[in-house]
């Protein structure tokens, strides 16, 4: 038996709109490192978050630009 559907909407608290943020960032990076592991695929990967910074990740180094 599947999960149920859930409703998705902006979270309203900042802080824990900023956490949440951060737990789902770091599983997208993973999933992100895992696609390009199992697969051998190049990946690249370019979040930006509600204060403006960037977190990038790339497989292959010589895509990632130095900021």
């Amino acid at each position: 038996m599947g999960r149920g559907k859930i409703e998705i909407k902006r979270i309203e608290n900042n802080t824990n709109r900023q956490v949440t943020f951060c737990k789902r960032r770091n599983g997208l990076l993973k999933k992100a490192y895992e696609l390009s592991v199992l697969c051998e695929a190049e990946v690249a990967l370019i979040v930006f978050s509600s204060r403006g910074r960037v977190y990038e990740f790339a497989n292959n180094s010589k895509y990632v630009n130095d900021q």
